[in-house]
């Protein structure tokens, strides 16, 4: 949920330790070299070709060979990783998500479910955000991850400011820290050739914590699609939940009254009141291929 700004985020917090000193990865440990012979052994004479008689003298010995290296033992010297060791995979560093290039007019429509998207959806609480957003990323073609911004902001355990006992600073500060928790996430996951769908209840009378900081974010090819069923839809569900995340009857209904300021702001909008969740996300491809034609302007 969001509302007015308050006191600014409090400072990143500042990285973590590195791992202690003492650990190393695991490499190769190579046992003790057995100890080389400290001289040339007999040299046995060359076996006589067959058809040809045996020499009159006597063999000159072979040269002697020089002993081989002793490799003393070093006490407590650490281990060195083998050059090939495993377990450290580069990736891409995440950076802003462009926006998607339209196809040219005579080129063939992109196909949404084999195309790496970033997509945000939003709604009222009881809309089947987070349903639709996990169905829709459980049945793509690619990679797909689902960050639910109200599981990242219950990330924090002990010290949660919960918004339904009041909004303040704290529980804004945590609000915002999720936000761009969840906008690093999504970075992170696109670079490296992952797509992902956000959810969030975002009011369109609040563009301070609206739109623009998911934009900031995440990038400017972030795809919104707003989802607004009817009120009456939204109270049957949010009847359902338990816990923090049922409201009262009077706050749905204020969010859903609120969130119908979507209506004439240029951003896709489903009406997912008749739909149930698979039919919902076949609708939200059918409006992503729209979007990635004719990105919209927000």
């Amino acid at each position: 949920m969001q509302h007015a700004v308050g006191s600014p985020l409090p400072p990143p917090q500042q990285p973590g330790q590195a791992p202690h000193a003492g650990w190393a990865p695991a490499g190769h440990h190579p046992g003790p070299h057995p100890a080389a012979p400290q001289g040339p052994g007999p040299v046995p004479p060359p076996a006589q070709a067959p058809g040809f008689p045996a020499a009159s003298g006597p063999v000159p010995p072979a040269p002697p060979q020089p002993p081989a290296p002793q490799h003393a033992a070093v006490p407590h010297a650490p281990a060195q990783p083998a050059p090939d060791t495993t377990g450290h995979v580069p990736l891409p560093p995440g950076g802003p998500v462009g926006v998607p290039l339209a196809p040219p007019a005579t080129a063939t429509p992109v196909d949404p479910t084999a195309t790496t998207l970033a997509v945000l959806l939003i709604g009222p609480a009881g809309a089947g955000k987070t349903s639709v957003a996990r169905y829709w990323a459980d049945h793509r073609r690619v990679p797909t991850a689902h960050i639910s911004l109200d599981d990242v902001r219950e990330w924090v355990r002990s010290g949660f400011a919960d918004p339904q006992s009041g909004w303040n600073e704290n529980s804004e500060a945590q609000y915002r820290l999720a936000r761009r928790t969840c906008g690093f996430a999504a970075r992170n996951f696109l670079a490296n050739g992952i797509s992902c769908i956000l959810d969030d209840a975002v009011f369109p009378d609040r563009p301070v914590v609206g739109l623009g900081g998911w934009k900031r974010h995440v990038g400017p090819g972030l795809l919104p699609v707003v989802l607004l069923p009817g009120l009456d839809i939204v109270l049957e569900r949010n009847a359902e939940r338990t816990g923090n995340r049922r409201l009262t009857d009077e706050e749905v209904a204020r969010i859903h009254g609120r969130m119908a300021g979507w209506y004439g702001s240029g951003l896709p909008i489903i009406d997912n009141s008749q739909l149930d969740v698979p039919g919902t996300a076949q609708v939200l491809d059918e409006v992503l291929a729209r979007a990635i034609a004719s990105p919209p302007s927000w």
